[in-house]
């Protein structure tokens, strides 16, 4: 790896930097509280502060893109949730700070695109903003929120938080949930969809729109098997144009045993898009996913393969309000589908023991039509805890062939939460 062995000064610093930045965090001594725990403030009245933060280290080498990237950031939520007899009042306020900003932030000029500074992206521009504000009620048979909140739908491959970045996704929104004994409904409305740029990012501050994402399901046996509809009606302007979708699908996950202390997880989804609403380009295209897996005292193995297909190169499968860095890579080539569409083979190894957690993932890709090969990846991450604080090292590595540019990524991060 030409190049990422050689850590420069100003790399060294960063890390010192770090370092300090974590022993005045308290990294090192012993957890005083612990997330989630809310206190009585009166009969049947509960009162649970939030407050958590991530110090992240992260550095980009990418060939012919400009200058290397290099940023610590630190980001912080403080807020407090409310609750009485089923109801509860939810706010929250986050905030990121660069504590070294050699990157592109993607928003300088705060004209809702790439920045002029000469890095590459780490997406994590400063900001405060107002992440979630909501009201709700949730009963034995369902819930209802309504307000600024946090959406994870499944496993977060069309609707999610985007939580591995510093400011969060939330979303404009009214959501129902109801459930029936074994069967379930989720549905939800939203009027704008906040991205994680931030409150300075102009037109990306917020892509507003006319959204209804819609699941129910069964859970049967150790089988989970979810219908969806996600309808996306952006309203037009420069950064959602070609956007808006309409996708209908199914997944299915569950564990079959195949031993004595053995079993066999597995996914399988598909989904057909087409454009919708006032989107300009006519298209249409199918979405398969089918993941094996195991694990055996400790040592987890799964096998996958993942199609955004493509509609003859006019337009590929696209997910704009998925948690992206969670498929396809950790070094973020494909956040965009490109329009010759994306085929995914993917295999990874874990390991987990005593607090320590271990990965190694393989990715080939490939495009659904066009016969290009767009390269592979190997991703690895190290999990573990000092002091009660969870660290984690990440690593990812894109050898490019028909897409994009060789990439190498290093996190280096460690998190709190009250």
């Amino acid at each position: 790896m030409p190049g990422f062995m050689e850590v420069s000064a100003m790399r060294k610093q960063v890390l010192l930097l770090a370092a300090v930045s974590g022993a005045a965090l308290g990294i090192g001594g012993t957890a005083n509280a612990k997330a989630g725990d809310p206190v009585t403030i009166g009969e049947g009245v509960t009162l649970d502060p939030i407050i958590g933060g991530v110090l992240r280290y992260e550095m980009v080498e990418q060939d012919d893109l400009g200058l290397d990237a290099d940023a610590l950031t630190i980001g912080m939520v403080a807020g407090a949730e409310l609750k009485a007899s089923g109801f509860s009042v939810l706010a929250e306020a986050e905030g990121t700070l660069a504590l070294v900003d050699n990157y592109n932030d993607t928003i300088a000029g705060n004209n809702g695109y790439l920045g002029a500074e000469p890095y590459s992206v780490v997406a994590d521009p400063e900001s405060v903003e107002l992440n979630r504000l909501q009201v709700g009620y949730a009963g034995k048979f369902g819930s209802v929120t309504v307000g600024r909140q946090r959406i994870v739908l499944g496993n977060a491959r069309f609707v999610g938080n985007v939580g591995w970045r510093q400011n969060e996704q939330t979303f404009d929104a009214v959501r129902a949930t109801a459930k029936f004994g074994p069967a379930y409904v989720d549905a939800t409305y939203s009027i704008s969809q906040r991205t994680i740029f931030g409150a300075d990012a102009g037109a990306r501050t917020a892509f507003d729109g006319d959204h209804v994402f819609l699941n129910a399901g069964l859970k049967v046996a150790g089988v989970d098997v979810t219908g969806f509809a996600y309808l996306l009606d952006y309203d037009i302007d420069e950064p959602t144009l070609g956007t808006s979708s309409q996708t209908y699908g199914a997944i299915a996950t569950g564990a079959l045993p195949v031993g004595p202390k053995v079993k066999l997880n597995f996914l399988a989804s598909y989904a057909r898009q087409s454009d919708y609403g006032d989107n300009p380009v006519d298209y249409s295209a199918d979405y398969i996913n089918a993941e094996l897996g195991t694990a055996v005292a400790g040592v987890a193995l799964k096998a996958g393969y993942e199609k955004l297909g493509s509609d003859d190169g006019i337009k590929g499968f696209a997910t704009p309000m998925a948690t992206l860095h969670a498929f396809n890579g950790f070094a973020d080539l494909f956040l965009n589908t490109p329009n010759t569409g994306i085929e995914d083979y993917y295999g990874s190894l874990g390991y987990a023991f005593k607090g320590v957690t271990a990965g190694v993932t393989y990715h080939k890709f490939e495009s659904d039509v066009g016969g290009l090969d767009y390269g592979e990846e190997w991703d690895a991450t190290l999990g573990f805890k000092l002091g009660g604080y969870p660290f984690l090292v990440k690593y990812a590595n894109y050898d490019a062939e028909d897409f994009g540019a060789d990439t190498q990524k290093l996190w280096i991060q460690v998190s709190f939460a009250y």
